[in-house]
């Protein structure tokens, strides 16, 4: 059956290891993230969709109308698209949804955020690399326990504005989920401690799945 995004798939090759679903950031594509999360987590299996999106020739997960910006309706409408391609891809290549962990920068972290709040069932927990608040009053009580978050800002990131990490986590936490929140010293871009804070946030993700089974 033909998947809605186009995509990359990488099987896994160690099955302790938490599949991850890697949401690039604006102006990237289905292979931005794939050198990292083999970093982040060796033999994982990857789904990596490309946004469907086009901003002047530039992929994105959902529209924006300006810098911070956004068409709620359309962000509600891309989520649940991408949600819907997350089972129908988990299904197609045998990965185990209840496992699922999303790693997102920039816009794909906040379309992350957006699927955790919408269709929180997709995700066991995600990685959430410079978001920011896109839906501050979802329609519905969040039902996220169970959920583990790593959300990872940076001090000096000139394009998310300096409270939103922290309303996000809270609004996060307020649905029940396990939020952890780092403050890197660093702009929009991503540095060796976002990596080095991610890796150890994984790897205790595959402790505690150990420890279960």
């Amino acid at each position: 059956m033909a998947l809605s995004y186009q995509h990359v798939f990488v099987p896994a090759n160690n099955p302790a290891a938490p599949p991850l679903l890697l949401l690039h950031g604006t102006g990237g594509s289905e292979t931005d993230l794939l050198p990292i999360a083999k970093s982040l987590s060796p033999g994982s299996a990857l789904l990596s969709p490309r946004g469907d999106v086009n901003e002047r020739g530039q992929h994105r997960f959902f529209r924006r109308f300006a810098e911070g910006v956004f068409d709620l309706d359309d962000v509600r409408r891309r989520t649940r698209n991408l949600a819907d391609f997350v089972d129908a891809a988990c299904k197609q290549y045998g990965v185990q949804p209840g496992r699922l962990i999303a790693v997102g920068f920039s816009n794909g972290a906040n379309i992350a955020a957006t699927l955790l709040q919408l269709r929180p069932e997709s995700l066991a927990g995600a990685i959430l690399l410079r978001p920011m608040v896109v839906i501050d009053q979802p329609a519905a009580p969040l039902s996220l326990r169970d959920k583990r978050i790593l959300m990872s800002s940076g001090s000096v990131d000139p394009i998310i504005p300096k409270d939103h990490p922290c309303r996000l986590a809270e609004l996060l936490r307020a649905g029940g989920a396990e939020v952890t929140l780092k403050t890197q010293i660093a702009a929009h871009n991503l540095v060796p401690a976002d990596v080095a804070d991610a890796r150890e946030w994984i790897d205790s993700i595959r402790s505690a799945h150990a420890v279960s089974d």
